[in-house]
C-alpha cells in the first residue's frame, strides 16, 4: 500500500515537472508556492503545523505545494467527518449534566470547577459523581479483573481498541466473547484498520461477525494518496451493561500485558469505573458504532445507557471525554493544558512520546518557572526510533526552564497519565504529541479523586526509582550531527 502510494505520488510530481519545463511555467509554480504559503500562514491552526508546511513548501515549491493541496487542505475524508458529527448529534440526547453534581463541585473544589467546565461547554461530557474507580498500575493487574468483568455481562459487551493482537490475551478475550454470545449477551467490536493491519488477518472482522460479534474496521486503510489515513481511532474503551467501563493506554495484545517482551518491560496503565460516569463510556461507543453500521434510521440507543446505582466516594468528580478531529475543539490538548495551568504543587506527565507544540511547550516552562515541581517521564527503550529522536529533541528547552524529565530505563513506558497536586488527575490514551492532540479519536477520564490522585503519584515516583534523570549535561553530550538530525525532525514532527 505505502508502494502504490509512493509510486502515485512520484508519477504525478513527474508529471507537473515535465510539464513545468516543457512549457516554461517553473516561475508561475514558483508564484503558486509563494502564494500558498501566504494562505497557509494566515490559516487558523497550530502554529507549529503551519510552519512545517511553510517549511516544506519553500524548500521544494513543487512538491510541497503539491503535497498540500492533495493533502493538507482535506486531512479528514467529508464522509468521515460529517458521518462521525452526525452520529455524535445523534448520541447528544443521552448525555445532560445534573446541576445538582455541578453545585457540589463548587463546594468541595471550587477551583476545579473551571477544569471540568472546559469539557462541557467544549463537547458536552457530563461531570459526574455516584462512581467508583480502580486504577491499574499494570497490564498484568489488569488483564485478571477485565476478563472476570467479561464474564459477568448479561446484556451487551462494547470494545473499542487501536490494536488487537492474536496471542495468550486475545485468544482468552475472544474465548469469553464467543461463550457469551452463545448465552444470548450481545457483542460490538471496533477496532482500526491501521492499528491492526500488521497483526490481523485482512477479513478479520469478517471471520468475528461469523461468531457472532458484531464487528467493524474503523477507516479502512486503502493507497488513496491523501493523509486521510492519518486520521485513526486510538480510543481504548471497554463498556460491560452500562455498568462497568474500562479505558486507559492499554491495547489487546500480548506485550501490553507483559506476556511477552518486546521493548523490555511494558509500563502501562488502565482504570475501571463504575456508576454514573460509565454512561458517558458508553456514548462514546455508541456515535462511533452508530457512524460505522450506517445508521441512517434513527435507532433508540436508550436502552443502552439505562442508570445504574453506585454510591462512590465522597468528594469523587469525574469527566470521561472524548476528543476528535472532526471539530475545531482539541479537548484532549486543552485537557493537557488546564491540568498544567491548575498545578500549584506539582505535576507529574506519564508520556511515551513527548513531541509537543508551542503552547505546551510554554506552560510547561512557564509552570516550572514560577516553582511547581515539573516532572516528566519517558521510555529509554524506544518502539519508533525516528519518533524517540523527537522526544528527546524537546529535552534540552524544556530542562533549561526547570522542567524535570526522566526516562524508564527497564522498558518502553507508555501510560498516558497525568497527576498534579495530590487532587487532579487524567488517565486515558492521550499522547503529549500532535497525533493525539490533532490527528486522532482519543478517549479519557478527567478526575478529582485524592485518593485516585495520591495513588498515580506513589507509581509514578516508583517509576522514577526505576528510571535516569536527563540532566543538561547529558544533552550537551549529544553530538552535533545528531542534534542536528534530531533538529530537522523537530521541524516537521507535525507530520508525525
Amino acid at each position: 500500500m505505502g508502494l502504490l502510494m509512493l509510486l502515485q505520488l512520484s508519477i504525478l510530481f513527474v508529471w507537473i515537472y515535465r510539464a513545468a519545463l516543457a512549457y516554461s511555467i517553473m516561475w508561475l509554480l514558483d508564484l503558486f508556492a509563494f502564494i500558498l504559503a501566504i494562505y497557509v500562514i494566515n490559516r487558523d491552526e497550530d502554529v507549529s503545523y503551519k510552519l512545517c508546511w511553510c517549511f516544506l513548501i519553500f524548500a521544494f515549491p513543487i512538491f510541497g505545494g503539491m503535497l498540500y493541496v492533495l493533502c493538507a487542505g482535506r486531512k479528514m475524508p467529508k464522509k468521515l467527518a460529517n458521518g462521525t458529527i452526525e452520529a455524535d448529534a445523534r448520541m447528544r440526547g443521552l448525555l445532560k449534566q445534573d446541576e445538582e453534581v455541578m453545585n457540589q463541585l463548587r463546594e468541595v473544589s471550587p477551583q476545579s470547577v473551571k477544569l471540568f467546565s472546559s469539557g462541557l461547554s467544549m463537547s458536552g461530557f457530563p461531570v459526574y459523581n455516584h462512581t467508583s474507580s480502580v486504577y491499574f498500575d499494570s497490564g498484568e493487574e489488569f488483564f485478571p479483573v477485565f476478563c472476570e468483568e467479561l464474564r459477568k455481562a448479561e446484556k451487551f459487551i462494547f470494545l473499542e481498541y487501536y490494536q488487537i493482537t492474536p496471542g495468550k490475551a486475545w485468544d482468552e478475550v475472544l474465548s469469553i466473547l464467543k461463550e457469551k454470545v452463545a448465552e444470548g449477551v450481545e457483542v460490538k467490536l471496533i477496532y482500526d484498520d491501521w492499528g491492526c493491519m500488521i497483526s490481523l488477518p485482512p477479513h478479520y472482522d469478517r471471520t468475528l461477525n461469523e461468531y457472532g460479534i458484531e464487528t467493524y474496521k474503523f477507516n479502512r486503510m486503502r493507497p488513496a494518496l491523501i493523509v486521510t489515513m492519518n486520521n485513526r481511532d486510538h480510543r481504548k474503551i471497554c463498556v460491560i451493561d452500562n455498568k462497568v467501563g474500562f479505558t486507559g493506554g492499554l491495547n489487546l495484545a500480548d506485550e501490553y500485558m507483559n506476556f511477552i517482551s518486546r521493548f523490555g518491560y511494558w509500563r502501562d496503565s488502565a482504570m475501571m469505573i463504575k456508576g454514573d460516569a460509565v454512561r458517558s463510556l458508553t456514548v462514546m461507543f455508541l456515535g462511533m458504532y452508530s457512524y460505522l453500521r450506517h445508521d441512517d434510521i434513527k435507532m433508540d440507543y436508550s436502552r443502552y445507557v439505562e442508570p445504574y446505582e453506585e454510591a462512590g466516594e465522597e468528594g469523587c468528580f469525574y469527566q470521561p471525554f472524548s476528543d476528535t478531529p472532526t471539530d475545531a475543539v482539541e479537548l484532549g490538548l486543552t485537557n493537557h493544558l488546564n491540568l498544567v495551568a491548575a498545578a500549584s504543587r506539582y505535576i507529574y506527565i506519564d508520556t511515551p512520546y513527548l513531541i509537543i507544540n508551542s503552547d505546551m511547550m510554554t506552560a510547561l516552562c512557564q509552570c516550572a518557572q514560577s516553582g511547581v515541581d515539573v516532572r516528566i517521564l519517558t521510555p529509554h527503550i524506544p518502539d519508533k526510533k525516528p519518533v524517540f529522536a523527537m522526544t528527546r529533541s524537546n529535552y534540552r528547552k524544556l530542562i533549561r526552564r526547570g522542567v524535570r524529565i526522566y526516562e524508564y530505563t527497564p522498558g518502553f513506558n507508555h501510560r498516558k497519565n497525568i497527576v498534579c497536586d495530590d487532587e487532579l488527575c487524567l488517565v486515558g490514551s492521550v499522547n503529549t504529541d500532535y497525533r493525539s492532540y490533532y490527528l486522532q479519536f482519543e478517549a479519557g477520564v478527567l478526575m478529582r479523586n485524592p485518593s485516585l490522585a495520591e495513588e498515580l503519584r506513589q507509581s509514578f515516583e516508583k517509576g522514577l526509582a526505576e528510571s535516569q534523570e536527563i540532566t543538561l549535561a547529558d544533552c550537551n553530550k549529544t553530538p552535533l550531527l545528531v542534534r542536528m538530525f534530531r533538529g530537522i525532525l523537530n521541524v516537521i514532527a507535525p507530520f508525525f
